[in-house]
């Protein structure tokens, strides 16, 4: 009798730990997020299960083009791109994405931009005239979905303070036909 309750608590203690041990690990490090809408596609679809890396900007910063997932509001979080850094000029002319003067490519978004013969995929805008900012400010960064057209985003809800991202996201996990690592 006296053995059976031994190995039950060390069945109890076993589990506890290993409880105690995905939940940091969860809450520290990774954590799964589904995309939820079209606002990314043609890189990622509503339903895509995603693993957010929560480590790494602890380490380093948010890079150009990251997919980043962020707090948009209390109860609601986007995975958006990042196109602009803090002290960065943005503007879009003529489907061309500038940042500090210079012309950028996103290859990301070629095959959206072959589905619109009509016109551009992006309209015209400068940072200013989206944020009344001239430049992004210091510890936030300035985000767009792929999907330019139906996306919302920093041309709608402004710059996102750093310390409201997550983590950085780029493998898709499920559905099990779409695995694949994202750029």
């Amino acid at each position: 009798m006296a053995r059976s309750k031994n190995e039950i608590w060390e069945w109890i203690k076993a589990l506890a730990i290993a409880i105690i041990l995905a939940a940091a690990i969860r809450y520290f490090f990774f954590a799964p997020i589904v995309v939820d809408g079209d606002s990314m596609m043609p890189t990622l679809h509503n339903q895509d299960r995603m693993i957010v890396n929560k480590i790494g900007y602890k380490v380093g910063d948010p890079e150009r083009f990251d997919i980043v997932v962020f707090h948009a509001t209390v109860d609601k979080d986007y995975i958006k791109r990042v196109i602009g850094l803090p002290g960065d000029e943005v503007e879009y002319k003529d489907d061309v994405l500038y940042i500090n003067g210079e012309a950028y490519e996103e290859p990301y978004l070629d095959e959206y931009k072959a589905q619109y013969l009509d016109g551009t995929l992006t309209e015209d805008f400068t940072l200013e005239e989206k944020t009344g900012y001239k430049e992004v400010p210091e510890g936030h960064l300035f985000v767009m979905g792929d999907n330019r057209r139906q996306s919302k985003d920093s041309r709608h809800i402004g710059t996102i303070p750093q310390e409201e991202v997550l983590g950085n996201t780029n493998i898709v996990y499920w559905p099990l036909p779409d695995i694949r690592k994202v750029q």
